[in-house]
């Protein structure tokens, strides 16, 4: 994507989650619930700092936190389907034969006690328990 302008990446992001969304979109027996999964995801890739569940609410357009939080917690969708629609997805976006696709999963000590995924947990290489969280960054290397 060297020379391609803003526009055009953009564009081009706005697609990508378009196909996702549609990729997800068969998990859902209902429109509506599918809906609301399309919004929880703009909202994790908003632009607030803070991603609580009222927030990502008023940002979605909801009254309040219960419906993106439904999909989370009562939903019923099928976990194993999700993981094989982000590799089928994360297959065709990412293969290439001259790169390799490296996966660092860093843990970070928290501070506050209120933050999402948040959790006592051993914390390695210090061996330290306490609450951490964990990060996975996927980054494709090209040789």
């Amino acid at each position: 994507m060297g020379g391609a302008s803003i526009e055009a990446t953009l564009e081009l992001w706005a697609s990508s989650l378009r196909d996702v969304k549609a990729r997800v979109r068969r998990l859902f027996t209902q429109e509506r619930v599918a809906a609301s999964a399309g919004l929880f995801l703009d909202g994790l890739l908003g632009e607030e700092r803070r991603k609580t569940g009222w927030m990502r609410a008023e940002a979605a357009g909801d009254p309040g936190p219960w419906r993106q939080q439904a999909i989370l917690g009562r939903g019923r969708w099928n976990a194993d389907d999700l993981r094989d629609i982000v590799r089928d997805y994360a297959l065709e976006t990412l293969a290439d034969d001259d790169a390799v696709l490296v996966i660092d999963e860093t843990g970070f000590l928290k501070q506050g006690k209120a933050s999402c995924g948040v959790g006592r947990q051993c914390l390695s290489p210090r061996k330290r328990i306490g609450a951490n969280i964990v990060l996975a960054y996927w980054n494709r290397v090209r040789f």
